[in-house]
């Protein structure tokens, strides 16, 4: 099925506040993932899987111990969105030639996202690797190396990004994406959390059928 990439944000917004995400970090996963839909990425099925690998988890858990050296989680896995979110406000750092490494991270394709943010902030291209993956964005355009295996991997044990030279073979965004109705239905499921149970004042007040039985 295709989606709205409005209708996609939204989705994933409600999915991540339903798994106990800050809201700050829920608009960020949102647009992140509306950002991979985009360009043909799975990243609603990602971020299912995300919500469903740290549900509930405390963000500190997961998030960078430090943002000296390499990043590191006392939960020994990472957060793509958290780990994703430090990294673009640390852009100027890539400016200047470093390079950020994060250990072991989920999803790494998640973080993706947050370099095109860091890209918009140099006004220049921002690369980000883990095994044979390379992805290169210049905020609005994305240039795709590696095998899907290896693009959509549950784990990356070490993941580079780094300012880059340029871009090359960019493919511009679509309109909609692509959605699978399971994938759907497990946001879904964590959306629902967010909504408030039936009372019987709420039915008597017209919230679906009342209290009457119209069978």
């Amino acid at each position: 099925m295709t989606f709205s990439l409005n209708e996609i944000e939204a989705m994933s917004k409600r999915a991540a506040r339903g798994a106990g995400l800050p809201w700050g970090l829920c608009e960020e996963a949102a647009k992140g993932t509306r950002w991979l839909a985009s360009f043909g990425l799975p990243g609603p099925a990602l971020l299912a899987d995300l919500l469903e690998l740290n549900d509930r988890l405390p963000p500190v858990d997961l998030s960078p111990i430090s943002l000296s050296g390499d990043w590191r989680a006392p939960a020994g896995r990472l957060s793509p969105l958290i780990a994703g979110s430090a990294m673009s406000d640390s852009a100027m750092r890539m400016d200047q030639g470093d390079t950020i490494t994060m250990v072991n991270v989920s999803f790494p394709l998640l973080v993706v996202p947050f370099a095109s943010g860091a890209a918009l902030r140099l006004q220049g291209a921002v690369t980000v690797e883990w095994g044979d993956v390379h992805l290169t964005t210049d905020g609005l355009n994305l240039c795709i190396q590696g095998p899907d295996a290896a693009l959509n991997a549950a784990h990356a044990n070490s993941l580079r990004c780094f300012a880059s030279a340029g871009m090359t073979a960019p493919k511009a965004p679509v309109v909609r994406g692509t959605l699978d109705s399971d994938v759907a239905a497990r946001l879904n499921a964590f959306a629902h959390r967010t909504y408030a149970p039936a009372t019987e004042q709420s039915r008597l007040l017209g919230a679906g059928a009342g209290l009457s039985d119209n069978d």
